[in-house]
């Protein structure tokens, strides 16, 4: 498969075009031009461990979550040019797909972990100029808090055990989810009237923004919460007959 070819595929599918104005990360083709793609690695971040392990699968092509081009490249000098470097001379290619990635209601992160979590009746949640980021849904046998913390702890979190903010009822049965960074939505969550919401890392000022919300908040990882997507990018390769490699790379954050 032509390299455009794929990226066009993924960025069909991912709707990465109505992003274009609402995500800092410059999504799509980030390195490469044309060529051949006959196997692809998928990662969640765009660093040199990454980019080497994809080189020595044989890679042509690495995709992730976590891009290097944020807001423009002015220079590319020290961290961005050893990556940068690093992809260029191993003849590997970067994809990127962040917010449309988060955003998927199928492909998605928060999909991902909806679905971990047995989530029934899954809407749009995690309003941001006019799209949306995250999935709300509702548990049919609602959670307890330690039911719930042990099916995050679950996730590749790098030894780390989700934290818990126990702040709402005691059984959790509406949940809304933004992977990630997503401490900012908790407001949506009160609003839209979630007993829980789950996030990947969270802000100082979540936990009082919470206990007065009265919601529990699980602090599920970062990272462990925004694999699922790049995953779900891995299986659409193998369905188009490409191999396809899993980089993990936990960072327990």
């Amino acid at each position: 498969m032509k390299l455009m070819m794929l990226c066009k595929r993924y960025d069909e599918r991912l709707r990465t075009d109505a992003f274009a104005d609402l995500d800092a990360s410059a999504n799509g083709l980030q390195v490469g031009s044309e060529g051949e793609v006959g196997h692809v690695a998928f990662a969640v971040d765009a660093a040199v461990e990454t980019i080497e392990r994809a080189a020595e699968a044989g890679a042509d092509v690495l995709c992730v979550h976590h891009g290097l081009v944020w807001g423009g490249l002015e220079r590319i000098t020290g961290r961005a040019h050893d990556r940068i470097a690093a992809l260029i001379e191993n003849e590997v290619a970067l994809y990127v797909s962040h917010l449309p990635l988060d955003s998927h209601p199928e492909l998605g992160n928060a999909a991902g972990v909806a679905d971990r979590l047995g989530l029934e009746d899954s809407e749009p949640f995690g309003s941001l100029g006019g799209e949306t980021i995250g999935l709300s849904g509702h548990a049919p046998s609602a959670f307890g808090v330690d039911e719930l913390a042990e099916t995050l702890s679950d996730l590749d979190t790098g030894g780390r055990d989700a934290r818990i903010l126990d702040f709402g009822p005691e059984s959790l049965s509406e949940v809304a989810i933004v992977t990630g960074s997503g401490a900012d939505w908790l407001d949506e969550a009160a609003e839209s009237g979630a007993d829980a919401f789950v996030t990947g890392e969270g802000k100082q000022q979540i936990y009082h923004e919470a206990r007065e919300a009265g919601v529990t908040v699980a602090l599920g990882g970062h990272y462990a919460t925004e694999t699922f997507g790049v995953r779900s990018l891995q299986a659409l390769a193998d369905d188009w007959g490409l191999e396809a490699t899993w980089i993990d790379a936990p960072t327990g954050i």
